[in-house]
């Protein structure tokens, strides 16, 4: 059997409108009996995945929010045939890097990706991500867009966003950092304080680019010291990873990786708000 797995939900609810897209494009007709569509709304995938056999194949219509919930759910699960994903959230990061880094002909199969991934503990809970996390004006952008979309707005501008809070809204807290060897550092005016596994995050922005979610560590990036003006001039190179570049950046190859800020700030993993964290530790 052929199952075409998808979230309603995603890409501002055009989930099942990807699914149909991914039958149009294998040529396959919506009553064709090999093949099967599957919202993920509900379903407990842990308990579904007990039936699937390595005959089967799993086409997986999904962003990075669902694949992050996917991820988490099937840790130590075995998972017996192909999962293919096609493109279906809103920023498709972890597609995005893999496509350009670990290039393969047609779909890729993803089962490789989420195994042994990285551990956040943040405001007393663990769980695995693919991508990163995004502490401090990338995470306020994230709680500040949920609100949009919760009054019903479809299209978010992110870029703009940012810019707004950036100039007008975000508080740079102070950061306290312990990465491996234990040595406590303290930033000021932090606007970043990021954990990456893979090189992109952000709907397209490249924060790691020397990252490689194939070995055992992660990439430490902190932006910080700069002013308003200086950090929006210098923000856009972020897009194409120039902004390792910059004096107010500082990136670390780390294994282990705790942040403390003085104010309780939004986070975002793979995507998905946390609100109100003081501290989180990652590892991997």
């Amino acid at each position: 059997m052929n199952y075409v797995l998808f979230n309603h939900l995603s890409n501002n609810g055009a989930g099942e409108t990807r699914a149909d897209a991914l039958y149009t494009s294998l040529g396959v007709k919506a009553d064709d009996p090999a093949y099967k569509k599957i919202d993920l709304v509900g379903l407990n995938l842990s308990e579904w995945m007990k039936d699937i056999t390595a005959d089967d194949l799993i086409y997986l219509v999904a962003g990075d929010g669902t694949l992050n919930r996917i991820a988490n759910e099937l840790d130590g699960v075995e998972i017996p045939c192909p999962v293919l994903l096609i493109s279906g959230g809103t920023g498709n990061d972890f597609l995005r890097d893999i496509v350009e880094n670990y290039p393969t002909e047609g779909y890729t199969d993803i089962r490789e990706y989420i195994k042994n991934l990285p551990t956040i503990r943040v405001n007393g809970k663990e769980c695995h991500f693919l991508n990163g996390i995004g502490y401090g004006i990338d995470g306020m952008c994230c709680e500040v867009a949920d609100k949009k979309k919760a009054e019903g707005k479809k299209k978010i501008d992110y870029t703009a966003l940012t810019i707004n809070l950036l100039m007008f809204h975000y508080k740079c807290p102070t950061a306290t950092v312990v990465l491996d060897d234990g040595k406590e550092t303290t930033y000021e005016k932090v606007w970043l304080a990021s954990a990456m596994n893979g090189r992109y995050y952000g709907g397209g922005m490249k924060a790691a680019p020397d990252q490689d979610r194939k070995g055992d560590g992660l990439t430490f990036l902190i932006w910080h010291g700069s002013g308003k003006i200086g950090t929006l001039a210098d923000f856009p190179s972020i897009f194409k990873g120039e902004h390792v570049k910059k004096k107010s950046v500082t990136v670390i190859p780390a294994k282990k990786i705790k942040v403390k800020f003085d104010i309780p700030t939004a986070m975002q993993i793979d995507g998905e708000t946390v609100l109100n964290v003081s501290e989180y530790e990652a590892w991997k």
